[in-house]
């Protein structure tokens, strides 16, 4: 798991993202991308988006994956599309969160995915 912290010069979080490679580091599925209330709608989202996106391009990882309950729009103004469940299973099954959305259904989440 690799995870960042993006903090202001007064050392106050603005936000923090997030992403695990699959074993042949070919797929990164993206865990969250969490920014502090009073910080949103300013592109902090964007930015720490973009960070994880490239940290797992740079490491080897073609494409990335996400669960996502009620931002799909944003995740879409990032290039990401609706994804098979399954395909994503095949991917990253080694993940915990993969490997509980495929016994539950998906629990209510979009999948999305984005290629290079």
């Amino acid at each position: 798991m690799n995870l960042w912290v993006e903090r202001d010069a007064d050392n106050e979080i603005i936000g923090s993202t997030g992403f695990e490679l699959s074993n042949d580091r070919k797929h990164a599925l993206i865990r969250s991308v969490a920014v502090a209330p009073q910080r949103r709608a300013a592109g902090a989202g964007s930015r720490l988006a973009r960070y994880a996106m490239g940290q797992a391009s740079r490491m080897g990882a073609m494409r990335a994956w996400l669960f996502s309950r009620r931002s799909g729009p944003f995740w879409q103004q990032l290039g990401f599309a609706g994804a098979d469940l399954y395909e994503l299973a095949a991917a990253l099954p080694e993940t915990h969160q993969v490997a509980s959305s495929s016994k539950v259904g998906n629990s209510n989440a979009r999948l999305h995915g984005r290629g290079r």
